[in-house]
């Protein structure tokens, strides 16, 4: 049964607003956390970066737009591999200087995600290294801190999920999956400890029977893992707490 709209409600009645979608897509490329962004080609902030994105159609969903936001400003249309996930909404009523509009913001990440190419409102688009690739004015509208946020969430997830898998090809190596935290969390991690806690975390990686890669230098090839049908690490792989500097006064020299 259609529910009936309440008699005496006027939709005049209250400001329209627009609603949109933002994502701040990253990817692990020449050994580097890397995002993806937009040349914008329109005012507002026409030829400043941005991250991807746009206006949701009437009959279509969020995430739908999303997806067809960045097939149509960056070229990426096959992105079956994709983790893509909510981030969060921002809703400043000063956020874009057109009128009052609400973004729906999404993370997402993959394993080296192919070039992209400028289409839509977007001049070109760009894999840029994260944390040197806003600019001296910034990212267009609040993405600074869009970015920020989903930067944030992506390493905080690592901790407690098998996310970082979705950073990595279908069958991958533990030092590939390594390099994978060391490059979100931007710190060095101990091989041997990293392998331990891996392999006795339960359905975070299964091996590959009989699969091994070289990966340069001496040695034997390395084993090939896949993504377990874990969901959560159980315990956490707690990132390294930053090395504490002891205060200098009143110390003895």
């Amino acid at each position: 049964m259609t529910p009936r709209v309440p008699e005496g409600y006027d939709p005049q009645a209250f400001t329209p607003f627009a609603v949109a979608v933002d994502l701040a897509v990253f990817t692990v490329r020449d050994d580097g956390l890397q995002v993806l962004l937009v040349e914008r080609g329109q005012e507002p902030y026409a030829g400043r970066w941005a991250l991807p994105g746009g206006f949701v159609l009437p009959r279509e969903s969020a995430e739908s737009a999303a997806r067809r936001e960045l097939a149509e400003e960056t070229g990426l249309f096959d992105v079956s591999g994709l983790h893509l996930e909510q981030l969060r909404t921002y809703s400043e009523p000063d956020r874009d200087p057109r009128m009052r509009v609400v973004s729906v913001a999404f993370a997402a990440l993959g394993p080296d995600l192919p070039e992209p190419r400028g289409g839509g409102d977007a001049a070109r688009a760009v894999w840029r290294p994260y944390g040197t690739s806003e600019g001296s004015d910034g990212l267009a509208f609040d993405h600074d801190r869009i970015l920020a946020d989903a930067h944030d969430r992506i390493g905080a997830k690592l901790e407690y999920s098998c996310l970082a898998t979705s950073f990595c090809p279908p069958e991958f190596t533990l030092g590939e999956l390594q390099q994978v935290y060391e490059t979100v969390w931007g710190t060095a991690l101990d091989r041997p400890n990293f392998r331990r806690k891996v392999l006795a975390t339960p359905g975070f990686v299964e091996a590959v029977p009989g699969a091994a890669r070289l990966t340069g230098g001496r040695g034997k090839p390395a084993a090939l893992y896949r993504a377990g049908d874990a969901t959560a690490l159980h315990p956490p792989l707690l990132r390294p707490a930053p090395a504490r500097t002891l205060p200098s006064e009143g110390r003895t020299p």
